[in-house]
């Protein structure tokens, strides 16, 4: 059985790992009418997103049906999305963060 992922919305074009994804792989994309396989590029952590499509610099990164921000780079189908490929349209420091874990790093100078 292959590790999946939950597309909520039609018009997503990023879906949320269920699975965790230890290595470049297919994926069944659940959520739509039916399952389809898409080819993972690389491993994915449980809960973080998938491309469902190209994206191109500038591209709007769809989730829940809205605008969660923009591919900040070229991101291919099965490419995991995140704070190295998309950028917030809401919060201008996302682009700051730690891939990880996400912490913030525009502001580990001011403790140091």
């Amino acid at each position: 059985m292959s590790p999946s992922a939950f597309q909520i919305a039609a018009a997503d074009n990023v879906a949320t790992l269920v699975d965790e994804l230890a290595a470049p792989g297919p994926v069944a994309i659940l959520g739509g009418l039916t399952t389809v396989t898409l080819a993972a590029r690389e491993p994915i952590f449980r809960g973080h997103k998938i491309a469902l499509r190209a994206l191109a610099p500038g591209d709007a990164v769809v989730k829940f049906g809205v605008r969660i921000g923009h591919a900040t780079r070229p991101v291919a189908p099965g490419e995991w999305v995140h704070l190295h490929n998309l950028a917030s349209d809401h919060d201008e420091r996302s682009g700051t963060l730690e891939l990880h874990s996400g912490a913030p790093t525009d502001t580990a100078a001011a403790y140091e």
